[in-house]
Formats: structure tokens, sequence, C-alpha cells
């Protein structure tokens, strides 16, 4: 994916359950360095597997003829028929065997189903374009089992989140409810984000190469910076990747025909006549540092647009201060911040009550007061709060302007000002040269504080400018989606953005609070690509940001830092306005970008406050 300013990594989506994770770049707002993630399904359940029974492959017909291997965990001596969930995944079923020992030991029968060509399953892998009709068909096959008392349902998040929705699409008559955990959108948040793509796809591909895990070879930081340092270094062209790394098997070379949000993305997704037509409940669970929160979001918040009056009433939404792991086992410590015990929830019991209350005609979780629960954090804070719905969070939208004096903004010792009024002022420039290679420099090794380290605040090396608000008066809660409006001029047809907000304490530390990317081409839309007009002034709204809750200490202030993204992580856009996957140095061009903020063009970012 993208990273969240110039050159940083942050944390993959679509992470496989492993004890390690590699180093791999995320969208923006997720945090923005490599991390080893927590050992999340080693810790799923503590509890020893004893008292289940077992069905080994179980072949369920997909209606090709093609067959899915299932493992089947039941409460055992199970007398009576029960609800069933499962898990669809291509991470191979014995990754989540704990998860389902714990729901088996609760009660339910729990189905580890491989996808299509991954595990023991038949058939190819093709990431995303056969989960759908695949997940009807597990559905209606598993309602008929004797074991099963005719409701199904799913667990699992990233992928296995992608999963649920892609089935629930299709609208099996006996899936019952859903549990999405961040899950990823194919061609809104994964392979690439608002069009670039990034180095981390190729990792995730080789994970997902053949029939079984490759763990080990997907957990090997060194060997992935090192094939990321060598694209970079080479200034090779990104479609040369897969050759780089060695792994010319995969859908690399098909997902790089399709950069933006076409047709082959949007089959994936419901519609809106089918968001109209769910009439299930659905628990939507993200974090605020989840790698893959647009994609989650974005089906909630869709459901919320064309999803009918009664449906919605039944689809909550828990925003967690997570990151894309601790979606379904949360950690204390997320890349240098550390969070109060109240943000330690039992996922897995959350879940059983879900179910038992969807299923089994128990009470809603005591937890669910309201249909949105979200963790604000910081000095002061680290509690839940709830709301009924997504805006009705914020009780004021205020605006800070962007102004410099005399045009210097150009790093955050020397950096302009984001102020209560319009000031209008000289425009800001900066230069972005896809040729200049020491943003390589700071990316050598991991860097596991992603959320406070300060190294790419620091080393703009001129591609970029940075504002300052003035200190808060009083703490101040910002919970929701900000927006920034910049007027700009670039001299190339086209390039890549990324705005970062961050709190800078009194104290000089800092916090990562959310960010946001753009390819220049598709400022306007992401269904169709519109090149630059070089020198003319334009606006951009960065709408990409994603949703955060923090409580801003007193005498913070707010820093902004807009440049052209230069990372070995990603795709780099050598702005010739060509198919950016097959530029490479040679067609380099190098982009002045002016920021303006004068009476006619004005440039704010937008904040949502809770008094």
């Amino acid at each position: 994916m993208v990273s969240a300013q110039s050159g940083q990594s942050t944390s993959p989506t679509l992470q496989p359950p492993q004890p390690t994770q590699p180093t791999a770049p995320l969208r923006p707002a997720q945090p923005n360095t490599p991390e080893v993630a927590v050992k999340a399904e080693a810790q799923a359940a503590e509890a020893p597997a004893k008292d289940i029974d077992l069905i080994w492959a179980l072949k369920i017909p997909m209606r090709d003829g093609i067959h899915l291997n299932g493992t089947v965990y039941k409460p055992q001596q199970q007398k009576e028929p029960v609800p069933v969930i499962f898990t669809l995944t291509p991470y191979v079923g014995d990754s989540y065997h704990k998860r389902a020992v714990y729901f088996a030991q609760n009660g339910y029968v729990f189905v580890l189903v491989d996808v299509r060509g991954r595990g023991n399953s038949e058939g190819k892998f093709e990431p995303f374009a056969n989960e759908d009709k695949d997940g009807y068909d597990v559905v209606e096959f598993l309602a008929r089992q004797p074991w099963s008392n005719g409701k199904v349902t799913m667990w699992g998040g990233s992928y296995a989140g992608f999963d649920q929705w892609a089935t629930l699409k299709e609208l099996p008559a006996h899936l019952a409810t859903i549990v999405p955990a961040a899950a990823a959108h194919a061609g809104l948040d994964f392979p690439f984000y608002h069009g670039i793509f990034g180095t981390y796809d190729l990792q995730w591909l080789t994970y997902t190469s053949g029939g079984t895990g490759n763990g080990n070879l997907f957990g090997e930081a060194p060997f992935w910076i090192q094939k990321s340092r060598e694209l970079y270094l080479e200034q090779a062209p990104f479609s040369s990747f897969d050759r780089i790394v060695g792994n010319t098997t995969t859908a690399f070379q098909k997902w790089l025909q399709h950069p933006f949000y076409d047709n082959y993305w949007r089959a994936m997704a419901p519609t809106p006549d089918q968001y109209a037509r769910i009439n299930v409940p659905i628990l939507t669970i993200t974090g605020h540092y989840d790698g893959d929160q647009p994609g989650a979001m974005s089906y909630y918040r869709e459901h919320m647009q064309y999803g009918a009056a009664s449906a919605k009433q039944n689809h909550y939404l828990i925003i967690g201060p997570w990151d894309h792991a601790g979606t379904r086992t949360p950690a204390k410590e997320v890349g240098g911040l550390t969070f109060g015990e109240a943000s330690m929830l039992d996922l897995n019991n959350l879940h059983k009550q879900w179910y038992d209350w969807t299923l089994k005609n128990g009470k809603k979780p005591d937890f669910l007061k309201k249909r949105i629960a979200y963790y604000v954090v910081g000095p002061g804070a680290e509690h839940w709060r709830y709301a009924d719905t997504l805006e009705g969070i914020a009780d004021e939208h205020r605006k800070l302007y962007l102004t410099s004096a005399n045009g210097e903004a150009s790093d955050v010792f020397h950096s302009g000002a984001m102020t209560a009024q319009p000031q209008p002022s000289l425009p800001d420039r900066f230069i972005y040269d896809p040729r200049d290679l020491r943003p390589a420099e700071l990316e050598k090794e991991e860097v596991k504080n992603y959320l406070t380290d300060q190294r790419y605040q620091l080393n703009l090396v001129g591609n970029g400018v940075a504002y300052h608000s003035e200190p808060f008066l009083d703490a101040a809660e910002i919970s929701g989606y900000v927006k920034l409006t910049v007027w700009m001029a670039i001299d190339v047809p086209d390039t890549d953005l990324t705005a970062t907000l961050y709190e800078v304490m009194p104290d000089g530390t800092s916090v990562q609070l959310t960010s946001d990317a753009m390819r220049a081409r598709y400022r306007e839309s992401m269904i169709r690509e519109k090149l630059v007009t070089p020198g003319q002034i334009t606006k951009y709204d960065f709408e990409g940001f994603t949703w955060f809750s923090r409580r801003i200490s007193k005498g913070s202030r707010l820093r902004l830092i807009l440049n052209c993204p230069n990372s070995i992580y990603q795709e780099k856009n050598y702005n010739s306005g060509g198919i950016v996957a097959n530029e490479s140095g040679k067609d380099a061009r190098v982009a002045h970008v002016s920021v303006y903020h004068d009476g006619q063009h004005i440039s704010a970012l937008e904040l949502p406050v809770v008094n």
C-alpha cells in the first residue's frame, strides 16, 4: 500500500495470522513504519483443545464442480443441531485452529474452509475473484448438514472480513449475520490506495502462492527490504518487481492492468441494490490504526447510505485503538503508544455474545450501548464513548487556514501556520525529484514506534511543506474524519501526494493522527483519470483520511505535512503522465509544486471537534 509520509512504510493490510510480521507499507493514516505484529492467533484462546469432536476433510461442492476443503470442529458429543460459524481463508484453515476450538467449546460448530486453490481445496486461487459465489455455496451447503440447525454465520478479519461482505452481497438464504473485522475492500484499500500500489502486494501474493502457507518467507523482513531497495535504487519499473523478487506466478501483473476502481474491482463489492436488500444484523469492527480501516468503514458508510432503515438499525460499529491484528486480539501497545485497560476487549467473548444474541435468541451484548462504540485515546482520556451515527459524534467542524510568512514553510523548523482566520499570503513551494534516492537511507530497517517516530517529519529534504497550529489553550477531543482542501499548481502531468496530521506535544514529541494519499490523476474520481494541466492552479480535496479519536492535550499543536511520497515501499510515480507501473528513472520529470493560500485560493484543514 501507500506510505503515509515521505518514504515511511506502514504495517500491512491483509495480515495473515503469523507470529511475526514482515516490514511492509500501508495506506496513509495507518502506522507509518514497519512493525512486527502481535501474536494474534497464538493468543486467541488459552483453553486447551479438548471437549471437541473433529470432522476432517469435509468436501464442499461449488457450483462449477470444484470442491473446497473444510475442517469441522464440533462440541463434543453434540446431541442436537446448532448454528454453524465458518471462516473462508487463503491462509490455510489450521491458522485459525484456536478460534475454532474456542467456539466449538462454546456451543457452536466451527468450520475452517480453505479458499479455492489454497490449502486442501481444489481449483486455482485468484485473490478476491471467487469468494462471493464460493461463500454463497459454502453457506447453503453447511446449512444442510445434520449437525447444523440452518443458521450460518461467518468469523474473521482482513481477507476473511472481505469474504463476509462478498458472501453477503449474494444474499444466501441461510446467512443469518456477519461480523466482519478489518475488512479489506478490494480496489479501494488493497492492493492499492487511491491508485498507488505497494511492494507489500508481492510479499502478500508470495505468502499465498501455491497450496500451503509460506510463512517463513513472508516473515523474512530483511529479504523484502532488500528487494524493495533494489527496485528503488535501480529506478526500475514497478511492473518488474515480481521478477526482482523471483516470483512471477501471481496475480501481480493482472492487478497492474487495473490501477483504478474499474469494473474488475467493483464486481467484488456490494452494489447499491444489494445493500438495499441486506436484512441481517451486522457487527463491523475496525481500529484507529487498522490498515484496512478504509475498507471496513467504506462498507459501513455505503450500507448507511443505501441500506433499508430496518437493516441499518441492526448494523453496529466498533472502532478501537487497535492496529490490524488488534481488531481480533487487542494489544495495549501499538507503534509507541500505550492504551488504557478499557481498550483490551475480549473480542472472542464479544463475538460469542453477538452470535448468542443473533442466532440463539440471547440478550444483546451489554457493550453495545448504542450503534457506534469508539475509543478515545490520549492523556486524560482512554475510554469508550457511544453515538447513534458517525455524523452525530462531532459537535462542530473547526477550520484551520493554511498560511505562511513570505512563502516559507519548507520544514518543521521553518514552517507555515494554520490559523483560525484566513491570512492570505504568498504561495509555498517544494520540489519532488523522483531520482533523489536519499529517502532510502531512512528505510534500511524496521521502525517499531511508527506512531511516535519523527524521522520522516524531520527529513523532508526539500520535498514537502509543513504547517503548525497555535498551541491548544485547553484539551480538546477530535473524533472523526478530518478534511483538507489545498489549492496547488504542479508543473508535471501527474504526481503522487500525501498529507499527514500529527499532534506535537509541548515537550516536542509527536503522535501521528491520520494521513491521506492521492495520485493527482485521480483527484476527481477513482473511476476515471484526468491528467494535471501543468501550471494550472487546481483544488485538491483530501477526503480519504482515516477515522481517529484523540484527546489533544492542552499546549499541544497540530502539525500538517504535505509532500510527494518517495519510498522504497511503494510504486514510484516518475511524473511523466504515462502508465505509472511501467515508468522508470529514464522517464523521470521533476515536479515543482506550489501551495496557494491567497484571497482567491483558500486552503484549509477541517477538524471534527467534540465539545
